[in-house]
């Protein structure tokens, strides 16, 4: 696998892991207190926690491999897929105008990785700054 498409799948999937992770912590938080034992026992939260760091994991090893200005606006991603998990376990519901714009950041990240073409011109080179 290129490693560009690598790191591209790499920040995809970290998206996946931290959005899962803030479902699990909306789903933890419902039993949480703030004492030691309530802590260490909250599988929900602890769970979410493993997930973050193997996200931080990957989007480092993602940065590596990849530009940043392609890769960190893929985190984007994630509002989309904490809205879709809202809807499917909190059975949260979203607006019209939600869904617009769930659309739009899809349409941004598209637009950011065509452009993300080596053989595309920057800006200054093509006159207008």
């Amino acid at each position: 696998m290129e490693k560009k498409t690598l790191a591209v799948a790499l920040m995809f999937t970290t998206t996946l892991l931290t959005s899962a992770a803030q479902m699990l912590y909306k789903i933890g938080v419902k039993e949480l207190s703030f004492d030691a034992y309530s802590l260490i026992t909250n599988f929900p939260i602890l769970f979410g926690l493993l997930l973050y760091g193997i996200g931080a994991v990957l989007m480092v090893s993602a940065f590596k491999l990849g530009e940043v200005t392609v890769l960190y606006p893929i985190i984007a991603a994630s509002y989309v897929w904490v809205s879709i998990l809202s809807m499917a376990f909190l059975g949260e519901e979203l607006s019209l105008l939600r869904w617009a714009g769930i659309a739009t950041i899809i349409l941004g990240i598209i637009l950011i990785g065509l452009g993300s073409d080596h053989g595309s011109q920057p800006v200054e080179k093509m006159g207008v700054l």
